[in-house]
């Protein structure tokens, strides 16, 4: 019996555990070396230690035996399908998801942190290489959407990058939800960038990083104890932290509606993955006491054929966290924004997200429902779900 059955559901945030060898077959020596180099953002020793006692655990036959009855207990290496593609095929066989949009882990951070610290040249190498690798894992199966990243650091470079990521079969295209070092998300030399999504029918997305790019590492500098992160570890967040999560996402969308990219490019669509969503219901008022205040001054806004909130209804989808008040996001922001996520297998999802949602939104009709499920991801993903083949009940 799969973990969700009966219905249509699709998974809009789930994610490879990629080893160290994951570039060796897609990049070049200086690709590879620079990303065995900066593979862990934690404690080297104790994630090799784990990712080599994974190996024997998904070798053995009798741990294999249970992947089915544990598909949603076991996370991060652990999990059935981590970063084995055939493996990874039965695991959403188990799950029951119509599709999951398939994001990078290390590659993710790794790039996003590139982005500020590397050679645009070098950055813009191991994407390639990431993205090869990320297309091939998913390759086989139309269920699996495999998301391809996209530096934003080189205002050159980035075209170049989404077209060779969605002629290999990228279904989304990753960009930093960090605004780069030197120029906004939505300058204008990127539309050749939202440009060829358009036309593609796939969509932009942006994804939460590591603490450290969410907020500057001095807040940890309080004089207290230092906290653990909910699983006991040192990397991921904690409550101060999780306060700024929407501040970069926030930032990059209101320029993507301020200037006009979203006027430029009715059909694209953007998601917000893993960055919350509990701030949306306010983030739509603010945009709108935003136009209200500046309209009569700046010619951007003079351009906008529709009020700001309507860019963000019409073209951006978002995930909440199991632990958000669904139900209250979606009332107060409406239908057609908020989209099902699970994390799998990140320890971040939690073991039950499905029970989690299906109860923060037990009070909304049916047809919301429906939506929050699937209706609202088949809208962000386009034509990626009908040219992967998928059989849509």
């Amino acid at each position: 019996m799969p973990y969700a059955e009966n219905r249509i559901i699709h998974d809009a945030d789930a994610h490879t555990m990629e080893p160290p060898e994951w570039l060796d077959d897609f990049g070049s020596k200086a690709v590879v070396d620079y990303a065995r180099e900066h593979f862990s953002i934690g404690d080297d020793e104790k994630v090799f230690a784990e990712i080599d006692r994974c190996r024997g655990l998904q070798g053995d036959d009798e741990f294999r035996a249970s992947a089915q009855a544990e598909v949603m207990q076991r996370k991060n290496y652990r999990a059935h399908g981590a970063w084995d593609s055939s493996d990874r095929r039965e695991a959403l066989d188990y799950l029951g998801f119509a599709s999951q949009l398939v994001f990078p882990s290390m590659p993710n951070t790794l790039l996003e942190d590139m982005e500020h610290t590397a050679p645009a040249s070098l950055t813009y190498e191991v994407a390639s290489a990431a993205n090869r690798a990320q297309i091939a894992f998913c390759a086989d199966d139309p269920r699996l959407l495999p998301v391809a990243y996209v530096p934003l650091q080189d205002l050159d470079l980035a075209a170049p990058c989404a077209t060779e990521a969605i002629a290999e079969g990228a279904a989304a295209l990753l960009i930093p939800n960090r605004m780069p070092a030197l120029h906004a998300q939505s300058h204008v030399a990127f539309d050749r960038v939202w440009a060829q999504a358009q036309e593609a029918g796939i969509p932009v997305v942006m994804h939460v990083a590591t603490p450290d790019l969410v907020m500057p590492p001095q807040h940890r500098n309080n004089g207290l104890p230092i906290e653990p992160d909910f699983h006991g570890g040192g990397e991921n967040f904690r409550s101060v932290s999780y306060m700024a999560i929407s501040a970069a996402p926030l930032q990059a969308l209101s320029m993507f509606v301020f200037d006009g990219v979203f006027e430029r490019f009715p059909d694209l669509r953007m998601g917000v993955i893993e960055l919350g969503a509990v701030w949306v219901p306010s983030f739509l008022r603010q945009l709108e006491a935003a136009m209200d205040a500046f309209d009569r001054h700046e010619e951007r806004l003079k351009k906008l054929s529709l009020r700001p909130a309507e860019y963000i209804h019409r073209q951006v989808r978002v995930t909440p966290y199991p632990t958000e008040p669904t139900g209250w996001i979606i009332e107060n922001s409406g239908p057609d924004i908020c989209l099902f996520s699970s994390d799998f297998p990140h320890v971040e999802g939690g073991r039950n997200p499905l029970r989690r949602f299906d109860n923060e939104v037990s009070g909304l009709t049916e047809t919301q429902r429906d939506r929050f499920f699937r209706r609202n991801f088949e809208d962000l993903m386009g034509s990626a779900l009908d040219t992967k083949a998928l059989a849509l009940a």
